[in-house]
């Protein structure tokens, strides 16, 4: 099958430091071309695939300081995807909406997989405008704010299973959290956590610069007046495996409707439990009693965390190789794609079904 992969241009494929989006597409990418796919990513120029590799900008964009605009670039992957078209028996767009007039015309073999929050007032009229597109959700919840969308599959993410090693023991014996610094992620609420729980915390996260005031205003001081919390900035893909591999349990303390969490199942995959607030896909990722715990107060996390500390690392392990694999999301994917095919030269929709893996049980 030949596959165009369209990534996000803010950061490398996969992505130097924080990048949720980026590292899917890795992953994703890699997994096609080992099952033998004609597979063709378009992307920032500092990218590392296997597949071919169509350069669109010298480098992620949110990390070079020349760039001040980014849609310039945007329109100039567009322009490089338009050019090639053709060449592809599906076109799979993991970047926001500035194709969806482009791909109108040859909708019926394109997909475009939404990684945000889909919450926000604008979208509703874009999506009603462009109800014939196909778009796929990354958790059934994400779908909630925009029942009239053309959804044709939910793929949850998946991970090489080799990518992070089992860590049976939490030797660091720390309570971690692993994200952005943001006031819908709540790092405020992991600071409480393990300040009342008297257990060390480090935070490793990145700070945007629309975060850059709550950062000043309302973490930086709530960290520096509890020493046991440690802030040690973001992490790349080799010391995240030591990170969480050395937690005790994962912190994710969320207040919006996080549209699947990555950090979940990365933590899963070092065997660390996680306890989660229950919003948005987390009641889809977290098994609860065996992953870890989904709660609804700071006061039930409180709880709650003793027994986290308990479950067996082994089984939290388990449940993320049965659920959370690349390879199961990259079949899902195939799954997809071949349905797709089955409707050459056709602008209708695509009969829309999810596609998901039940829990364990």
């Amino acid at each position: 099958m030949r596959i165009a992969q369209i990534a996000p241009l803010a950061e490398s494929v996969p992505p130097r430091l924080y990048g949720g989006t980026e590292r899917v597409v890795s992953y994703l990418t890699e997994e096609l071309v080992r099952r033998g796919h004609e597979v063709t990513l378009f992307a920032s120029g500092d990218s590392l695939t296997s597949a071919e590799l169509v350069p669109v900008c010298e480098r992620a964009l949110r990390l070079d300081p020349a760039v001040r605009d980014p849609l310039p670039y945007h329109l100039i992957l567009l322009e490089k995807l338009r050019a090639r078209a053709d060449e592809f028996d599906v076109i799979h767009f993991h970047c926001d909406l500035l194709h969806f007039p482009l791909i109108r015309p040859m909708a019926h073999r394109t997909v475009t997989t939404l990684h945000g929050r889909l919450d926000l007032p604008d979208l509703p009229p874009f999506y009603e405008t462009f109800s014939d597109i196909p778009v796929v959700s990354i958790s059934d919840d994400q779908r909630k704010p925009l029942p009239m969308a053309n959804w044709v599959a939910t793929v949850h993410h998946g991970l090489p299973l080799d990518l992070l090693p089992f860590s049976p023991l939490a030797r660091g014996g720390y309570l971690a959290f692993l994200g952005r610094i943001s006031p819908e992620k709540r790092p405020d609420r992991a600071i409480e956590i393990a300040a009342r729980a008297g257990m060390p915390l480090k935070i490793a996260a990145k700070v945007d610069r629309a975060d850059q005031s709550y950062w000043e205003d309302v973490i930086r001081p709530m960290i520096d007046r509890h020493p046991n919390v440690e802030f040690v900035g973001e992490v790349n893909e080799r010391t995240k495996a030591d990170f969480l591999g050395q937690a005790a349990a994962l912190l994710f303390p969320i207040d919006w409707p996080e549209p699947f969490g990555l950090v979940m199942i990365e933590a899963m995959a070092c065997g660390t439990p996680v306890i989660a607030f229950r919003c948005g896909s987390v009641p889809e990722v977290i098994d609860h009693g065996r992953s870890g715990f989904i709660v609804d107060s700071l006061e039930e996390a409180l709880g709650l965390l003793p027994r986290a500390l308990e479950l067996d690392r082994a089984i939290v392990r388990r449940c993320f190789e049965q659920r959370f694999s690349v390879q199961r999301m990259a079949s899902d994917y195939l799954e997809l794609y071949r349905r797709m095919m089955q409707h050459p030269h056709s602008n209708a929709p695509i009969a829309a079904r999810s596609v998901r893996v039940q829990p364990a049980a």
